[in-house]
């Protein structure tokens, strides 16, 4: 990875998830030429629920669907990039064109979901809804000495 900032943010992702996303990006960027960042990763509840009040309880348009604890954001198996220009974000990089690279590594895109599209999502789930990823952190079933839910 070529940006130190994701570096640091993909230390905080799952422990099951770093090694995936850093072959991610590490293939799109050399094989695009470009530079990443992780613009999000891991997200508190009370992070994702001050997102998705945004156009409901605060003004602005709404950024999510995802309430506190439906974000694969809040389990560490989310994140959201941007590509660098001349260390400069480039929101209108098209996304999509990393989509080879994440499919090797069994990430989905959130820019292929039929209903919300979250062009600069990709998100890691192991096959296990929100739902049931909620469950586990409400009973505290996490890694040992870890806020990582067990996979």
């Amino acid at each position: 990875m070529k940006d130190k900032i994701s570096i640091l943010r993909l230390e905080y992702l799952h422990p099951k998830v770093r090694l995936d996303f850093s072959n991610f990006i590490e293939e799109a960027e050399n094989k695009l030429n470009i530079v990443l960042r992780i613009s999000q990763g891991l997200r508190t509840m009370d992070e994702q629920q001050a997102l998705y009040d945004i156009g409901r309880k605060i003004s602005g348009p709404i950024v999510t669907n995802a309430k506190a604890g439906s974000s694969y954001h809040n389990y560490g198996l989310a994140i959201d990039l941007v590509v660098l220009v001349n260390d400069k974000i480039d929101w209108n990089y098209d996304m999509g064109k990393l989509l080879p690279y994440s499919i090797k590594q069994q990430i989905t895109w959130g820019g292929s979901w039929r209903k919300f599209k979250d062009k600069p999502h990709f998100e890691k789930t192991f096959g296990i809804n929100w739902r049931d990823m909620l469950a586990k952190y409400k009973k505290k079933d996490f890694i040992p000495g870890t806020k990582y839910i067990t996979l």
